[in-house]
């Protein structure tokens, strides 16, 4: 079975008497968090000897009936059995339905890289009226940001409206990335503690991936050749297609608001200060440059193009990679076009 997106949370905290869930995705550790998960509900723990079995894919596919022997097997204290297979392929596929056949109550749990939508194993999962496939993609939006506010809230810790912006366009690209640079950071504030944008900036890495930030200001201030390279190692790093095209997405209606509130008459130190979010002052320059070559119809007329690209990435089968490229390289573009038109 396929889940609902929109349940696929609720699902997972309680997926009933489903026999098998296979977890796929580029997000590896969104699908190491959710595996895990799963196995301590059905058997309460990740190392219970007599209620956790943790296969490898090489040793399933050594002995193709070992799957499902673990699948049969009973525990000796009694409860619920897991069985965890990790870095499964299409190879497994037959080994996997064989198991799923197999009477009893046990869970197995599968984890999988990216599998296009005719892989064996995603169409056995899909199928399946005792198994489910969720696929895990890296965090983005409201998702992101409610990771964000829930991981910072269980240590205690709250965050600037402005901080929580900033790191979601830093953050996202690995689950366990994201939660270890929370944890960082709330260590840094201590309980009870709040932050600042200025703190996040100084406390996390760039896991969106390095180089994003660097690549919109520099499309948006016309500069292609260095959007172009900060681009490339932003994709190198990390940062995921969809991802791009959302930062750029926000990057513009930023500029947007600040040409519409009139910065561009300001110096450029006071236009990035009173930016919202505020600009980092090493992107003071590009900021300013922004200000002097985008009008605000300009500019909301790159946001609709963006939102395009966006649907683009989601629907058309394309190489989103080079849908997102082509999305930041036009704003470089455009605006290279309007500074020269203003002189």
């Amino acid at each position: 079975m396929k889940p609902d997106a929109r349940r696929i949370e609720a699902f997972l905290a309680d997926p009933g008497r489903t026999r098998g869930i296979l977890l796929y995705g580029p997000d590896e550790g969104l699908v190491r968090e959710r595996a895990e998960a799963l196995v301590r509900l059905a058997a309460g723990s990740l190392d219970d000897p007599f209620r956790v079995s943790d296969l490898r894919r090489d040793q399933a596919a050594a002995d193709p009936g070992l799957i499902a022997g673990e699948m049969a097997a009973l525990s000796l204290t009694g409860g619920r059995r897991a069985v965890r297979l990790r870095e499964a392929t299409d190879g497994l596929a037959a080994a996997i339905e064989a198991a799923l056949a197999v009477p009893g109550d046990t869970l197995l749990v599968v984890e999988a890289g990216e599998l296009p939508a005719r892989s064996k194993l995603r169409t056995l999962f899909e199928r399946s009226p005792v198994a489910a496939a969720i696929p895990c993609y890296a965090d983005a939006g409201a998702t992101l940001r409610q990771v964000i506010a829930s991981t910072l809230a269980e240590a205690q810790v709250t965050a600037d409206p402005e901080a929580v912006a900033w790191l979601a366009d830093h953050l996202g690209a690995d689950r366990a990335l994201t939660r270890a640079e929370l944890a960082k950071l709330a260590l840094q504030a201590g309980p009870g503690g709040r932050v600042t944008v200025a703190e996040a900036r100084a406390a996390v890495g760039d896991h969106a991936g390095l180089g994003l930030e660097d690549a919109l200001f520099a499309a948006t201030a016309g500069e292609i050749a260095a959007a172009d390279r900060a681009l490339g190692l932003a994709f190198e790093e990390g940062a995921q297609p969809v991802q791009v095209v959302r930062a750029a997405l926000r990057h513009m209606q930023r500029l947007h608001l600040a040409l519409a509130e009139g910065l561009g008459a300001l110096s450029p130190r006071e236009a990035a200060a009173r930016a919202r979010p505020p600009v980092f002052f090493r992107h003071e320059g590009s900021w300013a440059r922004a200000l002097g070559a985008w009008t605000e119809d300009r500019a909301a007329a790159a946001c609709d193009r963006l939102l395009a690209a966006e649907r683009a990435c989601k629907t058309t089968g394309a190489p989103d990679a080079l849908i997102a490229a082509r999305a930041v390289l036009d704003l470089a573009r455009t605006a290279r076009g309007a500074a020269r038109e203003r002189g």
